[in-house]
């Protein structure tokens, strides 16, 4: 009797609106690493950057922050969850703005060559060692707030929070950037501040655990019920990575934008590539909550179609040149997206028991920062190569995802029961 209350009962238990602010500080870390995409890539080789050193400045911070991710989480551990999820927005803000700060140095031309290299370079190393506490702090203190009943649904929140954020992202760098090419970051910066403000002032102080309380073992990575979910994944992530660190450079190049009156190059830029991505965001959001949400249709149904249109999007938008067309290809991406990723991590979720459910979709949550530590590098070797190769090699990644979702995925339970 008591081991059932024990289980109905939160260890932590955090009110409706703490869920909520902890869901804010995810959206607001999804949002900050989006726009590294639309507002980074295309600026950073506008100041004389070559495609190699600018992937090889964002995968070397993704390195640090997907193996300091389970450091922090420790650190979570030992002195609070609320310390670190506010330490790390904060660090987060600081960081993008001293990298805002030397990217503008680089594009006045204070600093050039290899000196703005190791500049970028140096700074964004701070954002890789100091940001990454959010996420594992978050993701504990909500398994801290809720009981196993309730805990799918509670870091699904965290993971459909971390989704906005990068919907918000792009969407809020094609307005921003009409004020300026690189307003959307200091956008972000603030965001960041105000949430890291909001969390320190909502979340109860730190409280200990109780002492009879003893954490689950993680699953292990090799767990052969989760490892083809993960490597599925992190294959998925390796393929949208490639095109998210090209798409900036895609856009400047296939449209050659020049200064206008109303607008310089570089704000026609960051606008084009922020439209371009918002049409991915958009989509994502109407068939997200317009579609899977209110109908819960079977994953494995609708995984392989969402990859199959991940496909044809990525064609699209190399095959046709005109911009409404562009658009209107990554705006099937987005439907392709909302189909393919809920699917996965929600296969990859059932495919454990109940109890061990949250230990897998944090284990699933690793797969994105791992694919974009090797797709962006990827991406920018095929581009320097042809432009066009880092949409078909996604395209064709996704016809074997599909391929294999149909065959395989397909044909398994829902549930290891």
């Amino acid at each position: 009797m008591t081991e059932n209350m024990d289980s109905d009962t939160p260890l932590l238990p955090l009110t409706r609106f703490q869920k909520m602010m902890i869901a804010l500080g995810t959206v607001s870390m999804g949002a900050g690493m989006t726009i590294n995409f639309v507002v980074v890539a295309p600026l950073a080789r506008e100041a004389g950057l070559t495609e190699i050193q600018i992937a090889g400045i964002l995968t070397f911070s993704s390195v640090l922050y997907t193996v300091f991710t389970p450091v922090w989480g420790r650190i979570a551990d030992r002195v609070g969850r609320k310390r670190v999820m506010v330490f790390s927005l904060t660090a987060m803000g600081l960081a993008n703005m001293a990298f805002l700060f030397a990217l503008n140095a680089a594009l006045a031309g204070l600093v050039t060559g290899l000196g703005a290299f190791a500049l970028l370079a140096f700074v964004r190393t701070w954002f890789g060692f100091l940001a990454p506490g959010l996420q594992p702090a978050a993701m504990a203190a909500m398994t801290d707030a809720t009981t196993p009943a309730t805990r799918a649904g509670g870091l699904g929140m965290l993971g459909a929070a971390m989704s906005l954020g990068s919907i918000l992202g792009p969407a809020g760098a094609a307005v921003l950037a009409r004020i300026g090419a690189l307003a959307p970051l200091w956008g972000t910066i603030v965001f960041n501040l105000i949430v890291a403000v909001l969390i320190a002032v909502a979340l109860p102080a730190t409280r200990p655990l109780p002492h009879e309380h003893k954490r689950p073992p993680p699953l292990s990575m090799r767990d052969p019920r989760v490892f083809p979910h993960l490597a599925f994944l992190f294959v998925y992530f390796v393929a949208v990575g490639m095109i998210q660190q090209t798409i900036g450079w895609f856009i400047a190049d296939r449209y050659q934008f020049v200064d206008t009156p109303a607008q310089t190059a570089k704000q026609a830029v960051v606008l084009y590539t922020g439209l371009t991505m918002a049409c991915t965001s958009v989509a994502i959001i109407v068939v997200q909550f317009g579609y899977v949400s209110r109908r819960q249709p079977d994953p494995r149904r609708i995984l392989p179609i969402g990859l199959g249109l991940l496909a044809v999007g990525y064609i699209s938008a190399d095959l046709f040149h005109p911009f409404w067309m562009v658009m209107m290809a990554f705006g099937i991406v987005g439907i392709g997206a909302a189909l393919a990723v809920p699917s996965a991590n929600a296969l990859g979720s059932l495919s454990v028991g109940r109890s061990e459910q949250a230990g897998a979709a944090a284990l699933l949550a690793s797969a994105p920062p791992a694919g974009f530590v090797v797709g962006p590098l990827l991406g920018s070797v095929l581009y320097m190569t042809n432009p066009s190769l880092p949409f078909l090699a996604s395209a064709a990644v996704f016809c074997i995802l599909s391929a294999y979702a149909l065959l395989v995925t397909g044909k398994r339970p829902l549930s290891p029961g």
